[in-house]
């Protein structure tokens, strides 16, 4: 009970509660009062319309009309043994007198004159002796006779009475369904963190395959249930895809660097030669520029999945990028007997990156290139449903539908030997490229259901708002890659192309 107390759940129950509790006081008391006040009103309008009727039998049938029907109203009220009449009357003389009325005596605490005045009677109800209190409206008749009528407030004592009892009872009842509701929700809701925090537990302690529980309701608790678990999944995904970069890593960077080592051993057990030297060395470069080139593709990844380059994003023409980039690669699909064509629609503004936009459409170019044994390869670049639209397609023999997703993981390779060179990054590049500027990508058929569908890459891009224009860069050429990219200095089988 101490811990329940003591929860942020239960507090939040006990102020909804305390508003309540209020409102429903507030509510009560005002009925109270208001009903209370209307019966006292509803007497006095009785008392008022009763002594003008009395007062008009006195000026038409003079004092003995008066008293006549005093008495017969008496009487008729009398003859109820049952009903107890609330109706005061008394007439008496200038020296205060009775003459006529069912009150014995003038009230001591009442004055002469005319006017509303309140005072206590005595009653014998069921055999005990009762006091209440009475309203009465007095007036002075022609003849200095005094006329009182007025009515006994037991009832609206007894009202006043039922009312406070109800609110009591209300009030008890609104406090003992209060406090077990607001255990029952804080309850359900300590529940329902009770389940996150024991998922938390098991998974700081490394079960990574714990999810926390959904009821199936789909409340708050659910939805945030499922955002957990999603961001689970996410986190279980990193974990494993880290795991498996870093067995690729090892994997790939043993190999060159053991020729690495083993080309300078043997080098120096061999005769001195100044000439053999000199083309070790070079070799050596090369393998060490490799190297470097897959550091560095895992850098561009890491950078453009972190988002750090965001905040430098402006509006760029895309069309004229995709130019240049084509420009760069018509020549190699010329040297390598291929067809090249492109489809650039223009001014298609999108803000980002020019660098990694370029270096993503010339890493697709590059790969269509290379694993396109005969045909031809197409760039497009157009606007469809309000987004940029970037397709390049080949005709080589294309990746399986079941592994279209798998293609873009670091290190990933469609042949599992992985005895072919290649760092296997181009397309994680891509993916990463596009969604640092809120994009997608996917793979297709180029040509559905041909014995080499070959491959169709697209990515959609947002536009830019407003359409806005920059300047042509003419330094581009400089920062685009060359027909051969350190990124796919060896080519990248991850594209599955072999």
């Amino acid at each position: 009970m101490r811990g329940i107390i003591n929860t942020s759940a239960f507090r939040l129950a006990a102020i909804y509660f305390t508003l309540f509790a209020t409102s429903v006081l507030a509510l009560l008391t005002f009925i109270y009062f208001s009903t209370a006040d209307f019966v006292e009103a509803q007497a006095e309008e009785t008392i008022d319309a009763e002594i003008r009727g009395l007062a008009e039998q006195y000026r038409e049938h003079g004092l003995a009309g008066l008293v006549e029907v005093i008495d017969q109203r008496i009487a008729a009220a009398q003859r109820t043994p049952t009903r107890i009449d609330d109706t005061i009357y008394l007439i008496t003389d200038p020296l205060l007198h009775k003459l006529a009325g069912n009150l014995e005596t003038w009230p001591q605490t009442v004055e002469r004159g005319s006017g509303w005045v309140s005072f206590p009677v005595t009653e014998q109800i069921a055999g005990h002796t009762e006091t209440d209190n009475a309203r009465a409206s007095v007036i002075v008749l022609p003849g200095n006779f005094h006329l009182l009528v007025g009515r006994n407030l037991r009832d609206a004592r007894l009202f006043r009475l039922r009312i406070t009892n109800t609110m009591g009872w209300a009030a008890l009842i609104t406090l003992g369904l209060g406090v077990i509701g607001g255990l029952l929700m804080t309850r359900n809701m300590l529940r329902k963190v009770d389940a996150v925090n024991r998922t938390s537990t098991q998974i700081i302690h490394g079960d990574l395959s714990q999810r926390v529980p959904v009821s199936g309701t789909g409340d708050e608790f659910d939805q945030l249930a499922q955002n957990l678990n999603a961001m689970l999944d996410q986190i279980e995904r990193l974990m494993a895809g880290m795991r498996q970069v870093t067995d690729n890593i090892a994997h790939d960077l043993r190999t060159p660097l053991s020729r690495l080592r083993a080309r300078l051993e043997v080098t120096l057990i061999e005769k001195p030669d100044e000439v053999r030297y000199a083309d070790v060395l070079r070799e050596t470069i090369n393998e060490a520029d490799r190297l470097l080139g897959t550091f560095n593709a895992l850098l561009s990844i890491a950078e453009a999945e972190a988002g750090s380059r965001r905040d430098s994003f402006e509006a760029i023409d895309l069309s004229e990028i995709a130019r240049d980039v084509a420009e760069l690669y018509e020549p190699v699909a010329d040297e390598s007997g291929l067809g090249f064509e492109t489809q650039i629609a223009d001014r298609i503004m999108v803000r980002g990156d020019r660098h990694l936009l370029s270096q993503a459409i010339a890493n697709l170019l590059d790969n269509a290139l290379k694993y396109t044994p005969e045909g031809k390869v197409a760039l497009s670049v157009e606007t469809r449903a309000g987004k940029a639209h970037i397709e390049v397609r080949d005709t080589g023999p294309g990746v399986p539908a079941d592994r279209r997703n798998a293609v873009f993981d670091r290190f990933v390779r469609l042949e599992g030997s992985r005895s072919t060179p290649g760092n296997g990054l181009g397309l994680s590049l891509v993916r990463a490229v596009a969604t640092l500027h809120e994009g997608t990508i996917w793979l297709e058929d180029s040509v559905p259901g041909a014995e080499h569908p070959g491959l169709k890459v697209v990515i959609e891009l947002p536009l830019a708002a407003g359409g806005a224009t920059s300047e042509p860069d003419r330094d581009l050429p400089r920062l685009l890659p060359a027909p051969a990219p350190a990124l796919t200095a060896e080519p990248p089988r991850d594209f599955g192309k072999a």
